[in-house]
């Protein structure tokens, strides 16, 4: 199916933008975590919310779920991990899934890792976004993984089943993944190493270990990895008045667009990228 809009994102910016889509009868799909976002879930207080005194985070976390069950609003639990221009329109990789829309609106958030040195550049040469859909390349052989998530865990389980070593790095405290033929490490990656294909991990520690491959298994993915050519400044999407993107029917929405992080801010921009993305798909 072709849809008229794919939302990237389910924080603040994606329920706006979702809403504004839904109310206007447009046939989108909407990819992120069902929970939506852990940044308000865990915030102790927001004062300046309209509309909201002294909320707790989970408070506006439940007040955005009850919004969307009224309104029927579903959400596809899956992390985006390639966009791929197609012309006319865009095709989006989400692990093993494929989808296609005309327009996007990017609410991907500020990702709290950064990638590796060479990572971008060893994408399909051995890096990869999906334990399911290449870990069986690498049946037998060693890989790394980086975890920046505990809800991944469940992916670095699935590549122990096939390989025979892997290397596991969590950016996260008391990691509950163990087996026999993973090690575990408190080191960090600093950079893929190989001719053509991946061959190594240097270590922050000064140590370089030999791998075949390596999974990155995060919340988010470096910009420049997930669209390329879409143009950034200083880290965020770089965004016009109308939310648009440098690239055609590409809108983006929130924290990712950058400063002030606020989520009254981030709705505000979800509006605006919905009804600019709704203009756009009118005028093609």
């Amino acid at each position: 199916m072709l849809y008229d809009v794919a939302i990237i994102g389910t924080g603040p910016a994606g329920v706006s933008a979702a809403l504004n889509l839904k109310i206007h009868e447009k046939a989108f799909i909407w990819i992120g975590k069902r929970d939506l976002s852990d940044k308000i879930s865990r915030a102790e207080r927001i004062s300046n919310y309209p509309g909201f005194i002294d909320a707790t985070g989970a408070a506006l976390n439940r007040a955005f779920m009850d919004q969307l069950a009224a309104m029927d609003i579903e959400i596809t639990e899956a992390m985006v991990n390639q966009i791929m221009p197609m012309g006319d329109h865009y095709a989006l990789l989400a692990g093993p899934d494929f989808y296609e829309a005309r327009a996007l609106i990017l609410c991907t958030g500020v990702s709290q890792t950064g990638g590796i040195r060479g990572e971008a550049e060893y994408l399909g040469r051995g890096v990869s976004y999906c334990a399911t859909c290449d870990g069986g390349l690498y049946r037998g052989r060693t890989v790394a993984v980086v975890c920046g998530n505990r809800r991944f865990e469940h992916e670095a389980r699935y590549l122990a089943g096939l390989a025979e070593k892997v290397y596991f790095f969590p950016y996260y405290n008391a990691p509950g993944f163990i087996a026999d033929n993973v090690l575990s490490s408190d080191a960090r990656p600093v950079a893929v190493t190989g001719d053509e294909r991946v061959e190594g991990l240097r270590l922050n520690n000064g140590s370089d270990l030999a791998v075949d491959g390596l999974f990155c298994l995060r919340d988010a993915i470096a910009l420049d990895t997930l669209l390329p050519g879409l143009a950034t400044e200083n880290g965020h999407i770089a965004v016009d008045r109308r939310m648009a993107a440098s690239l055609p029917g590409v809108f983006a929405a929130g924290d990712c667009t950058g400063r002030p992080y606020q989520y009254a801010k981030s709705v505000g921009e979800g509006n605006v990228a919905a009804h600019s993305a709704i203009e756009y798909l009118e005028n093609i």
